[in-house]
């Protein structure tokens, strides 16, 4: 396993959204191979272009997120934060933690804790997570958060997939 302070966590700029979107959609493979048909990859590495000026849009209009780089400026984790739309009001917090990702050689190292203080701090915040998802839950519930019932149905090339809403309210 690498050593925990191999990495450097910094906010992304634009010229890192490509290689952060790469690093994504390895995370993605990594933790949905089982959930999702091949296609489901390849249909988003396809809409990969597109989902590059999209991010570089945001980021020119002020939105951000948080990268770790290993030594070799190579992206091994990303995370970032927005706050949490109407529907999720009835949770009680501000703030969504919309993006949490870390290469599967990292899993357990405490990088994407360290990511997740960074973007959150000791804030209360929400997070959605795949059902099926077992290693992700237990992740977040390792870090506080709770799954409060609510559940959403996905669409699109997600079809087929629900989502359970976990909360951390210190109350």
């Amino acid at each position: 396993m690498p050593h925990m302070n191999d990495y450097r966590i910094r906010l992304a700029t634009e010229n890192d959204v490509r290689k952060a979107l790469e690093m994504k959609l390895q995370c993605w493979r990594e933790a949905y191979a089982g959930l999702r048909e091949p296609s489901f990859f390849a249909h988003h590495e396809q809409e990969l272009d597109g989902q590059v000026a999209w991010w570089e849009r945001g980021l020119a209009s002020g939105a951000q997120f948080f990268i770790a780089e290993d030594p070799q400026g190579a992206i091994i984790g990303l995370a970032g934060a927005t706050p949490s739309i109407d529907e999720d009001q009835d949770a009680g917090v501000d703030i969504e933690l919309g993006m949490l990702y870390v290469l599967e050689q990292y899993y357990g190292s405490g990088l994407g804790a360290h990511l997740m203080q960074v973007v959150l701090g000791q804030r209360d915040a929400l997070v959605w997570v795949l059902e099926g998802n077992h290693r992700a839950q237990a992740f977040f519930e390792k870090q506080g958060f709770t799954a409060d019932g609510t559940t959403e149905a996905l669409v699109g090339t997600w079809q087929g997939l629900v989502e359970r809403r976990m909360v951390r309210a210190h109350g």
